[in-house]
């Protein structure tokens, strides 16, 4: 590397001109703060093509200075260094004189600074400078690689341009960071480059590779975009065909099939109806037969009433009369006996009147007795008067109120007890027992008065169901089933008719028993999962059907009837208690009981041989009675039955004439239609062309569309399709899909060239990379040399570790140089542990700074530091002078004046500054103080 020999500076910053020689080992320029120290070393970077300190830059000194130009020129030394080499440090740049000039020209360029560079042979003033063409006139970047040529590498570049104080700053730099900078300084160039070259053309290939992936990737994108627009374009160009298709072939074949089809049932149908009309013909006249027989039974039930019924009053006028013949004789007998009774207590007083108050409560109980069994009767009366001209049992006044409510509101509906007739008598126990509970449902006729009906049944605080959602009765119910046994006229719930379709009607307990599940028998002894219980009503209670009603009334006169009985009898006790009553009241008066039984004992005898007699043709008529009045009650029972079978059937007759009046011509405009769309269907069918109404060709479009409706549905769903969504119709999109696969291929064939190609340089990089490997070690060996070699002239031991290097990128990256001191003994310390003193770090940063300079082969090389000795002791300054004299660079110190005077005391060429005065338009000139040379002793 070349020493700097002058250096000229016109009008930088405040220096007009002035020359200053730079000569000698070590150069120190002293001056107070401010006086222009760190500006000459300023002057030196930007000669260099350095940065300036502390964020100035050239543009600062130029327009301190206020000219139109600055000069910045410098001789440097151009002759070979070392004992093993002949060449100079500038022979790269083609300039071979013993000095090289160097200079910097700074030219105004409107509100902005421009600065150019130039190299010549020989020390060349200024003014033969400025005669030089533009031509020779370098731009930065390229007169810092001339530089480099000369041994100015970047990394020396970076130590030149360290601030002020930061003299130790290698110290500082990382293991890593010190591998690195050594490298950049001592490493063979041509090593290095054609390391970078391997690597920048591997970049490049991995780089072209990846350029190719992306334009594979890029096409890949165009021919999957362009492969979605041919399956757009076909699949628009298959769904122009299937609405074409739909329209002109399957629509009509598919409703043609289906109308000609329903004609066919609707034929069938009619041919069905036609059977069935006539085997209703022929149950009609059966049924005929059997109206006349059940006419002949309803008239001979009628008779048998009216015979029992004579019977009936004949038997209870008998017993009436027997009655009457019994009374008289029976009252005497109980007289005879209440006189004997007297008799016994005649003359006890006290006796008499217990006697006379125990008849006197009995009087008042057969009272209360007798005025309650007459309300009774009474309300019997009522509700058996009630139900003359009455079609069907009478309903609660709640239920009553609830109906009006529904019908002010037009609330169509109707109750379970309206529409449910019980067909078998002797099951009416079992279905009033289970349908007690659902005698005031309320089925209501349109679901949709729901909301309105609930809130008035909420309002009257109607406790039964209200339905919305009921049924029709299944026509053909289990036939053992309790539903077997009625009759709906209307709907109803189906949870309903569900619960009276599981109930079996069974003969007693035990067979119910055997069968198991949910059973009831004739007498309303019901097993459901719960358990078996008991859910009699009595007659007077039932409710369902016309039957219904005479139930109730003949429990009403049965009730009528013990009414009569039980009053008779309390008339008769009451008759007898007075009499009594009268007795001991008479006897208390002096009457004689005893007198009386003597006076009237033939009588009395004669009564209780009579009254066996009388009460026993009494009883024998009663019993007469009443078996008539059972055998009445069972006629006028059967003679309902019959009634109603009667009524039924013709009821059925009459409705199935009806029926079959208008069945018939209902029929024959149906056949008429029939025939009439058959015509039509056969005309259609001629205008298919053969193919399309083949049975497979129907068969095959049943399968895909299964009918017209979903064929028009899928037509109208195309058109909706066609309509809104997005279609490719351009129809040279597969030749452009076709290109574009062509394309892709290429593609693809020059993505493997580039991969083979990137292998090779993977290969090529390797190779490199061993040999920067060797010349890393062997530099590494050379800057321990190096540094150990200046540690001992410091009194310093160095010890460095070499690192530990591999063919791998990834190795290399993480290589790093330990450098360790031992200072006096005391130990080793690192490079920046905080260990050493401030002398300490100055020496370490000082042997790693000029171990990059020292080269057995090549001397040379110069270094900037700024302030060096800032903060250390007299001890400490000398130990840097007597090292920075020792070695072989060349050195350009600055040092404030108010230190010690032994920082001059190793200085070759001291230059000393001057603050400019407040009001000069230049700065002193900088003096020089050169040291003479000793004579040879």
């Amino acid at each position: 590397m070349f020493h700097l020999q002058s250096l000229e500076l016109l009008q930088w910053d405040y220096c007009q001109r002035l020359t200053l020689p730079l000569d000698g080992a070590i150069i120190t320029v002293a001056g107070p703060n401010g006086s222009g120290k760190t500006t000459l070393l300023d002057a030196m970077r930007t000669l260099l093509g350095l940065d300036c300190s502390g964020g100035r830059n050239y543009k600062t000194y130029a327009r301190h200075a206020n000219a139109d130009t600055t000069w910045l020129r410098a001789v440097v030394d151009n002759r070979p260094h070392g004992r093993q080499t002949s060449s100079r440090p500038f022979a790269r740049n083609l300039l071979y004189a013993d000095q090289v000039t160097l200079a910097c020209r700074i030219d105004r360029n409107g509100g902005d600074w421009q600065r150019r560079y130039l190299m010549a042979d020989g020390d060349v003033s200024i003014e033969t400078l400025t005669q030089s063409p533009d031509k020779d006139w370098l731009g930065i970047e390229h007169w810092r690689k001339r530089l480099e040529g000369a041994g100015l590498s970047r990394a020396i570049a970076r130590v030149l341009a360290l601030e002020q104080g930061q003299t130790d700053r290698l110290c500082e730099y990382s293991p890593k960071e010190l591998l690195r900078l050594v490298f950049d300084v001592f490493g063979d160039q041509e090593v290095l480059d054609r390391y970078e070259e391997a690597r920048r053309h591997l970049r490049e290939q991995e780089a072209e590779v990846e350029v190719a992936d992306r334009e594979l990737a890029h096409g890949r994108a165009q021919l999957a975009e362009l492969e979605a627009r041919v399956t757009q374009y076909r699949q628009y160009q298959m769904r122009l065909r299937e609405r074409e298709e739909l329209a002109t072939e399957v629509v009509p074949v598919l409703e043609w099939h289906e109308d000609r089809r329903e004609v066919t049932q609707r034929l069938n149908e009619l041919r069905r109806q036609r059977l069935q009309h006539a085997a209703h013909l022929r149950q009609r006249t059966q049924d005929r037969a059997r109206l006349l027989e059940l006419l002949e039974a309803r008239q001979a039930a009628e008779a048998r009433v009216s015979v029992l019924e004579k019977d009936k009053d004949q038997a209870q006028a008998a017993q009436r009369q027997a009655r009457d013949a019994e009374r008289p004789v029976e009252d005497l007998v109980k007289q005879a006996d209440e006189l004997q009774k007297l008799a016994a207590i005649e003359g006890d007083a006290a006796q008499l009147a217990e006697r006379v108050r125990e008849l006197e409560a009995r009087k008042s109980e057969l009272e209360r007795r007798w005025h309650a069994a007459s309300e009774r009767r009474t309300q019997i009366r009522t509700a058996l008067d009630s139900l003359q001209g009455q079609h069907q049992a009478p309903m609660p006044p709640e239920v009553q109120r609830f109906q009006r409510t529904l019908r002010q509101q037009d609330i169509a509906h109707h109750l379970m007890a309206d529409v449910i007739e019980i067909t078998d008598e002797s099951w009416r126990a079992a279905a009033e027992g289970v349908l007690r509970a659902a005698r005031w449902v309320v089925v209501l006729h349109d679901p949709r008065d729901e909301g309105r009906a609930m809130a008035m049944a909420e309002k009257e605080r109607y406790r039964h169901y209200l339905v919305a959602e009921a049924e029709h009765a299944p026509a053909k119910p289990p036939a053992d089933s309790l539903l077997a046994v009625l009759r709906f006229a209307d709907t109803a719930p189906n949870w309903l008719l569900h619960q009276l379709a599981q109930i079996r009607r069974v003969a007693d307990t035990q067979a119910g028993a055997r069968a198991g599940g949910e059973w009831i028998t004739p007498q309303a002894y019901w097993r459901d999962r719960r358990g078996g219980r008991s859910v009699w009503v009595d007659p007077a209670e039932h409710q369902f059907g016309a039957a219904a009603l005479t139930a109730r009334a003949d429990a009403l006169q049965r009730q009528l009837a013990q009414l009569d009985e039980q009053l008779t009898d309390l008339a008769q006790q009451d008759r007898t208690l007075r009499r009594e009553l009268e007795a001991a009241r008479q006897a208390g008066a002096g009457h004689r009981a005893a007198e009386t039984l003597i006076q009237r004992s033939e009588e009395f005898e004669r009564a209780r041989r009579q009254w066996p007699t009388l009460k026993q043709a009494r009883i024998e008529a009663g019993e007469r009675w009443q078996s008539l009045e059972e055998a009445h009650k069972n006629a006028l029972i059967e003679q309902t039955r019959a009634g109603n079978r009667y009524d039924s059937l013709q009821q059925r007759l009459s409705e199935g004439e009806r029926e079959t009046e208008r069945t018939v011509r209902e029929w024959q405009a149906r056949r008429e239609e029939q025939r009439t769309r058959a015509a039509a269907s056969h005309t259609l069918k001629r205008r298919f062309p053969a193919h399309w109404i083949t049975p497979e060709k129907r068969h095959a479009l049943l399968e895909h569309y299964q009918n017209a409706t979903q064929a028009r549905l899928r037509a109208e769903t195309l058109d909706r399709e066609l309509e809104e969504g997005q279609w490719e119709t351009d129809g040279t999109v597969e030749e452009k899909q076709f290109l574009m696969q062509n394309t892709v291929g290429d593609q693809a064939a020059r993505l493997e060239t580039c991969k083979a190609r990137n292998a090779a340089a993977a290969t090529a990089v390797g190779n490199a990379r061993e040999r920067y490997i060797d010349v890393l070690r062997a530099t590494v060996r050379r800057y321990r040399k190096n540094i150990t070699d200046l540690g001992a002239l410091a009194g310093v031991e160095v010890i460095a570790d070499l690192p530990h290097l591999d063919n791998d990128d990834n190795v290399l990256r993480q290589a790093e140089l330990k450098v360790s001191f031992n200072f006096d003994g005391k130990g080793r310390i690192g490079l920046n542990d905080g260990e050493a003193s401030g002398g300490q770090q100055v020496i370490k940063s000082l042997i790693l700074l000029v171990g990059l300079l020292k080269d057995d082969d090549m001397s040379g090389g110069f270094v900037f530091i700024d302030e060096p000795f800032a903060h250390l002791d007299v001890r400490n300054i000398q130990l840097v002078g007597h090292f920075l004299k020792s070695t072989r660079a060349q050195y350009v110190l600055t040092t404030p004046i108010t230190h010690n005077v032994e920082v001059f005391e190793p200085a070759d060429i001291t230059l000393v500054t001057s603050k400019k005065p407040r009001d000069a338009r230049w700065a002193p000139p900088i003096g020089v103080l050169q040291r003479r040379a000793e004579a040879a002793v």
